[in-house]
């Protein structure tokens, strides 16, 4: 099988990385893809991409960076996503990924108007969500992790609305026949998104949110797993199917 690229679009928060790892780290075990099998490229270092085709799929990793700073890498993130989804390579975006894929299929991105997202949340899936190829075996309302300051506002033309939280309208979106954006982190647990509680706190007392709270209420949840674990599958069976 040709191997599975994971865009790297920044890291996760230096203290988390010492212990845990990073992105990449995560998003391989959820997929339960081997190092073998994954390609990694530090698009935010200016690494360059491969050509689409030499690829069986992609995930777009979340990043601290914004989507609205254009910056030239994103940019040219964006532009190699378009041609990818073109060539119907399977994608997945993940929160900033999610955002960026978006951006380059025509949608819009912008600071979230209902403000920060961050710790564990209830994301509830459309009506007739269960045909989706990736979400479809979920329950219609999962618990899963965010941290996120940056939302799609307008979806591409095109791409089906497959799911929303109570501060975010577009938590997730699928578009052609294999790709989606979810703007949740499916590779977080409740310690990593505790790490980025304690690592935002003070921009989130200037915010009048309760970091102590918003760690508390924080949860381990099993659906952001299922969600990497689907996506290999589909990435594992479209290379099957040649």
């Amino acid at each position: 099988m040709k191997p599975l690229l994971i865009l790297k679009t920044g890291t996760t928060l230096p203290d988390i990385a010492e212990v845990r790892g990073d992105f990449e780290d995560w998003i391989g075990r959820g997929l339960a893809f081997s190092e073998a099998e994954l390609e990694l490229a530090r698009v935010y270092q200016g690494e360059g991409i491969p050509d689409p085709d030499s690829l069986s799929g992609v995930v777009i990793t979340g990043s601290s960076a914004l989507v609205t700073e254009r910056e030239d890498w994103s940019e040219r993130s964006a532009a190699w996503l378009a041609d990818a989804v073109e060539r119907e390579v399977p994608i997945l975006g993940i929160c900033y990924g999610h955002q960026l894929l978006a951006h380059a299929l025509g949608g819009r991105v912008e600071r979230n108007p209902l403000g920060r997202e961050i710790g564990t949340v209830e994301v509830h899936f459309d009506t007739g969500f269960e045909e989706d190829a990736l979400l479809g075996a979920l329950p219609q309302r999962i618990s899963v992790q965010v941290s996120h300051v940056e939302s799609v506002v307008v979806l591409p033309k095109g791409a089906r609305h497959r799911g929303a939280s109570s501060k975010d309208l577009n938590q997730a979106f699928a578009f052609g026949p294999c790709a989606w954006g979810v703007q949740f982190h499916p590779e977080f647990d409740a310690d990593i998104v505790r790490g980025y509680i304690k690592g935002r706190r003070s921009n989130l007392l200037e915010e009048g949110l309760d970091p102590n709270a918003l760690s508390d209420r924080a949860c381990d949840s099993e659906y952001g797993t299922a969600v990497l674990r689907r996506f290999g599958e589909i990435v594992r069976e479209r290379s099957e199917q040649g």
